[in-house]
């Protein structure tokens, strides 16, 4: 019978100390301490394991764009360069990482392995208008696209083009070099003034994506919405993690900073331009790490981030948390700050590129209660949005579950109330409302209640079009309190 490497080195007579750094007769240093014994029962496993927990912290931000892309081939039959749009705000069925569910979605993934890829978009104007971030694989921008951004609301033709790309660049084009070959974007179609979701459907319809060798006579765009489809976008936390980490490993560029890191990850069978083969106590420890590394930044999130209030006195935090240098890559001269990157994209994808001290929406996370008590899982609180919120569109609350940061299943799905919903809820004297988060509605204020199916809650506010008034934080939202 053959032994694994595991069980031959756990088979196998401890290396015994027969000395001790700085003794008489030995060394002031080159081995441990008299007395010294090892903590490690199988350094096999224990090697892997450590490995395993600190690739998934290093891997997160790709981990959660690629779940996006194989998760719209393998569950909705999409393709590289087709585009889904949602004709209606999103429903729990697309379980993301902290969607919005108020405007409807614009999506779409190329591969520039292929060639340089255009992107086509539409000005905005009466019609409507585009919101968001084209990233690469890393889940880096390196495309705002809208009012506010490369194409400052005039639309026009973007060229992506990949890493090795030395050929001209066409005129009349936006040229954006991709530092991956993978491409993603999501967009928010925006419904102007007067107009509806079903506006913002059509509007969307004006995207145009395909490759720049087809430019000339370009294939008819196909769409797709998925809006009674589940689209289930999540990372995996068990082994499945490194299969989807070896399969953009296998595609990407290396960077000089990652190469400690793929040096590590062949003992776990990853390894570039090889299939992933993973061993019996790799794959035991990989499932493990997965697990632990959930754990842990559920844990940072309640004793870390919990700190980061965004009003000194009030239990809300910012769901964008930059690096120093305002931007997401979280990279410094003489560092990648590994874990801080990662619980930012734990919870958050597509940020912009760099995070201005005006920004054009804000997104506050209520962490806790008034008390500063965490939220819990099967409690009723209550809020009260004031009648003149800081924004310049509209405002929404969303409620997530807390442990996978994505919308809640509920009988009824609703997972948002905004200004769109303020005809339909029960309003206090002075005009404002109270909104309810929790397992059951308060007699008669159903159309004032968000439903957590027993989940812990992570209510959001957005701030659609924030005003000076919020980003400078002279208004302070009021901080949810206990009902039972």
């Amino acid at each position: 019978m053959t032994l694994s490497t595991s069980e031959a080195l756990a088979d196998t007579e401890p290396v015994k100390l027969t000395g001790a750094a700085g003794a008489k007769g030995e060394p002031l240093g080159g081995q441990p301490p008299a007395g010294a014994k090892t903590s490690i029962k199988d350094f096999d496993y224990e090697v892997k394991y450590h490995r395993a927990f600190e690739a998934i912290l290093w891997n997160m931000p790709a981990i959660a764009i690629y779940s996006f892309r194989r998760a719209a081939i393998d569950e909705l039959g999409l393709k590289d360069n087709d585009i889904i749009t949602y004709s209606r705000p999103a429903t729990p069925k697309l379980e993301a990482i902290t969607a919005n569910s108020v405007t409807p979605y614009i999506s779409a993934f190329t591969d520039l392995r292929k060639g340089p890829v255009v992107l086509e978009l539409p000005a905005a104007g009466p019609d409507g208008s585009l919101y968001g971030q084209v990233v690469d694989a890393w889940q880096y921008t390196i495309a705002d696209v809208g009012p506010s951004g490369l194409d400052k609301g005039k639309g026009g033709k973007i060229l992506f083009t990949p890493p090795d790309f030395k050929g001209d660049v066409p005129a009349g084009y936006i040229h954006v070099p991709s530092p991956n070959y993978r491409v993603a974007f999501a967009f928010r179609s925006v419904p102007a003034a007067g107009k509806t979701a079903a506006d913002a459907y059509q509007y969307a319809q004006r995207l145009r994506m395909y490759y720049l060798s087809e430019a000339a006579n370009p294939p008819k765009q196909r769409f797709l919405d998925p809006i009674d489809m589940r689209y289930p976008t999540l990372p995996f936390y068990d082994e499945r993690h490194f299969q989807d980490m070896h399969e953009i490993m296998s595609v990407e560029p290396v960077k000089e900073q990652d190469k400690v890191m793929m040096g590590m990850l062949t003992s776990l069978g990853i390894e570039k331009g090889k299939p992933f083969t993973p061993d019996d106590t790799a794959k035991r420890a990989m499932h493990q790490a997965a697990i632990d590394v959930w754990f842990y930044l559920q844990w940072w999130f309640d004793t870390e981030m919990v700190k980061r209030v965004f009003w000194p006195d009030r239990h809300y935090v910012s769901l964008m948390q930059t690096d120093k240098n305002k931007t997401f890559t979280f990279t410094y001269e003489d560092r990648v700050d590994v874990t801080e990157r990662a619980a930012e994209y734990f919870w958050c994808t597509y940020m912009p590129k760099v995070e201005t001290d005006t920004p054009a929406n804000q997104y506050m996370m209520a962490m806790a209660d008034k008390n500063g008590k965490l939220l819990e899982a099967g409690k009723l609180y209550k809020v009260d949005v004031p009648l003149h919120m800081p924004v310049k569109q509209f405002w929404a609350l969303t409620v997530y579950d807390r442990a996978t940061f994505s919308f809640i299943y509920s009988e009824s799905n609703r997972s948002t109330l905004s200004t769109y919903d303020m005809d339909k809820m029960k309003k206090n004297s002075d005009g404002s409302v109270t909104l309810y988060v929790g397992p059951k509605a308060p007699a008669g204020l159903e159309a004032n209640w968000i439903p957590t199916s027993g989940k812990r809650p992570l209510p959001a506010f957005r701030f659609y079009g924030a005003t000076d008034e919020m980003n400078q934080k002279i208004f302070k939202m009021p901080d949810f309190e206990l009902v039972s």
